[in-house]
């Protein structure tokens, strides 16, 4: 695919270590998948709240308060 060969994952690889150290890459590992299943999740799942604005409640009190002024 990209044309990378064993001795150039190995000297990436080395340069990772040295960037954040052996003991952080367990960490990061984990914060990955965390975030990679996170998502799949949220792929997964419909959506949980629905923040449309619901017409009838909003034009029908409108409409009750001028009924009541112009019976007023």
């Amino acid at each position: 695919m990209f044309g990378l060969g064993m001795q150039e994952l190995v000297v990436i690889m080395i340069i990772v270590v040295v960037l954040f150290g052996a003991t952080r890459l367990p960490q990061i590992g984990s914060g990955i998948g965390q975030a990679i299943r996170n998502f799949k999740k949220g792929v997964k799942e419909a959506d949980e709240i629905d923040v449309t604005p619901d017409r009838d409640t909003k034009e029908s009190k409108k409409e009750e308060i001028e009924k009541e002024k112009k019976g007023a």
